[in-house]
């Protein structure tokens, strides 16, 4: 059904090239692990004797076999921002290093939709490249062109595209915009090479570059003393993750024999694992998305990260996350074994999607309030792969993304604007700034549900398939939907309706450099049913019941009539009442998550480490400096014995060798 044949090109002796000619939808929705259904199949063994004639006569274009360079167009533009980053070129504005990353970013793009058409026309295709080979150890660079991955790719390099052209309105007076830019091309390669790998090992290591992308792009200001903390933060608050990552990995490829997806999934579907094994395998392979996703209880990094230049924020909010996602969706397959696994993603996907939604509702800091509401979707995200519903997983990343980036992108250009973050300080900004009030409108109406637009079929899906999956989680969905709605409307009331404050007086609307690409994702989202639909990934824009779309639009009006109607006044933010007030609290410090680690792991870490500099200080050194005393002391000693009289040093040896000999005829007999 799937891989026919294996090619061995002349002209490329040491690429591998793996070809399917199955043609059909982007993802078939109505099985539990459909999405990787194509690549199930082992690899097969190259023999020139078993390949049809047919297959032998195909060829591959040149935008196919030169794939591999679409993640290297983002390290080069890295490379060729240094000498501007660096200072080489003091006369020289730094704006042509940035030229060149847009560029080079338009470059992937086109190549990119150029494998696209071909993969949709033709099939998927694997590319794989020997790079080390020692003893039994064989190490590949391997690429998967497949649809889900080629439109993931898509979605990277769009994103990064508007980004970047944003930045160039957002940071026109920025010293260090050559540097910005780098970090830029360097978040984009290690993203793209995430969602093309075919390799575990290989996965892991860019998502290690990506964490350091994102500490670099996080402390981008780093004479800030808090946007230093918040870098570090972020940093060890993924190391956790990716070192739990990297032992389900040697595990893994200990038990499979194996690092590429293929073998993995062929070894998934023959070999079984005790539960213990299944368990701890399971757990480590999941640690490492729920911290690149902000899952609970991984997530403050993300609320932290907002520090750094809203630009950076586009992408972070929208598409690294999605990066991790994918990562867990490659292993869906391997945590069946694993019911205990897949028990701990859907509670924290509950969590993550209830609290994180909740959460969001107290904040004042309009960054803040995205950044809570990604945690609370990527949370439906797990709910999805963990009940084995890899296209309704795909649905919400598609629609969160494009929703989020533009809605990053109008919160930058009210920044940008006002030089405010607090939502009670501003009001008035609708009639001042037209073109981002409209993106917000869109934005949210794309993440909340609004009919027909991406979300909207994205939770359609979801509640037709979770009504005969599990109706405790079909709650769940709509709760977050609802309280999400809720919380952009009360947003938009603060931010864009209402008397114009003090900070908000004078804003005006945003350069046409982040008006652009602003209007140009307004246009992606309103389009976004009907990119799904060309990509086949639905039956049409009815292909669920009229209750399901019932559910979904009354729970999102039932969000917009609370955020409608709720009073707004800065009591709210601190209420007198003592129980209102405590809720409150619990929900602007996110439920005591960072106090409770405070209580306890800080804690715990920092008594080991008291304990350990005591043991050091007074056992490890305590005994040497009582050595060296007693060295000392022994010198001193033996300086006062010095009479100078040869007799007296004769006797002294006589009496040690008889003591000597003594001694040691007494231990013989």
């Amino acid at each position: 059904m799937m891989v026919l044949s294996q090619l061995s090109l002349a002209q490329e002796p040491s690429v591998a090239v793996e070809t399917t000619t199955r043609r059909g939808k982007w993802f078939n929705k109505r099985l539990p692990i459909g999405l990787f259904t194509s690549r199930f199949s082992a690899r097969s063994t190259t023999c020139p004797i078993a390949i049809p004639l047919a297959v032998l006569n195909q060829e591959l274009s040149f935008s196919l076999l030169t794939a591999w360079l679409i993640p290297l167009y983002g390290f080069i533009g890295m490379l060729v921002s240094l000498p501007w980053a660096a200072g080489l070129f003091r006369r020289v504005a730094h704006r042509p290093a940035a030229y060149l990353n847009i560029l080079l970013t338009l470059l992937a793009f086109v190549h990119g939709s150029v494998i696209l058409q071909e993969v949709f026309q033709s099939g998927p295709v694997d590319l794989s490249y020997p790079w080390l080979t020692v003893a039994d150890l064989e190490l590949d660079i391997s690429f998967s062109l497949s649809l889900t991955n080629l439109v993931a790719l898509e979605l990277i390099t769009g994103l990064s595209l508007f980004s970047q052209v944003y930045s160039l309105g957002y940071m026109d007076k920025e010293w260090a915009l050559a540097r910005f830019f780098a970090l830029l091309g360097f978040f984009e390669g290690a993203m793209s090479g995430v969602v093309l790998s075919d390799s575990l090992f290989q996965s892991y290591f860019l998502l290690e570059m990506l964490t350091l992308s994102t500490y670099l792009l996080v402390g981008f200001w780093y004479a800030q003393p808090l946007v230093v903390t918040a870098a570090r933060d972020a940093f060890l608050t993924k190391r956790v993750g990716d070192v739990l990552l990297l032992m389900g990995v040697v595990a893994l490829c200990s038990f499979s024999g194996g690092m590429g997806f293929n073998d993995l999934y062929a070894w998934a579907s023959t070999d079984s694992l005790s539960p213990l094994a299944a368990t701890l395998l399971g757990l480590g392979l999941i640690a490492g998305p729920t911290g690149k996703c902000a899952q609970f209880p991984m997530h403050l990094w993300l609320d932290e990260a907002m520090e750094g230049p809203n630009p950076a924020s586009i992408l972070r909010n929208s598409v690294v996350v999605t990066c991790g996602a994918i990562v867990l969706l490659k292993v869906m397959p391997i945590l069946q074994h694993s019911p205990v696994a897949l028990t701990v993603l859907l509670v924290i996907g509950s969590i993550s999607a209830i609290g994180g939604s909740l959460v969001a509702l107290a904040q004042v800091d309009i960054k803040r309030t995205l950044s809570y509401s990604t945690t609370a979707h990527l949370g439906l995200v797990f709910i999805a792969i963990a009940l084995q519903i890899p296209v309704l997983a795909l649905l919400l990343l598609f629609s969160h993304a494009v929703s989020k980036a533009l809605l990053s992108m109008s919160i930058g250009g009210v920044i940008a604007s006002t030089n405010c973050q607090d939502i009670t300080e501003l009001g008035g900004l609708g009639s001042r700034m037209p073109a981002t009030t409209t993106s917000f409108i869109i934005g949210g109406a794309g993440l909340v549900a609004f009919l027909p637009l991406g979300g909207f079929l994205a939770f359609a899906q979801s509640i037709e398939l979770l009504s005969v999956r599990s109706i405790p989680f079909m709650a769940v969905f709509l709760i977050t939907n609802a309280l999400t709605a809720l919380g952009l409307v009360r947003v938009f009331r603060h931010v864009f309706l209402g008397d114009a404050l003090i900070k908000s007086r004078r804003a005006a609307e945003v350069n046409w450099q982040m008006a652009l690409p602003m209007v140009a994702l307004c246009v992606v989202v309103l389009l976004t049913p009907v990119l799904l639909v060309r990509l086949e990934s639905l039956d049409g824009l009815l292909a669920f019941p009229l209750w399901a779309a019932g559910l979904v639009v009354g729970s999102g009006l039932i969000g917009l009539l609370a955020g409608a109607l709720i009073p707004l006044s800065k009591a709210w933010s601190r209420s007198l009442n003592p129980v209102l007030r405590w809720f409150q609290d619990l929900l602007a410090y996110d439920f005591y998550t960072e106090r409770f680690y405070r209580l306890t792991i800080v804690n715990v870490v920092a008594g080991f480490s008291r304990l350990a500099a005591w043991f050091d200080r007074n056992v490890v050194d305590g005994v040497l400096h009582g050595v060296a005393r007693l060295s000392l002391q022994s010198a001193e000693g033996l300086k006062l014995s010095v009479s100078g009289q040869s007799q007296s040093y004769v006797l002294t040896v006589l009496v040690a060798i008889v003591l000597f000999l003594t001694a040691v005829s007494w231990f013989l007999t």
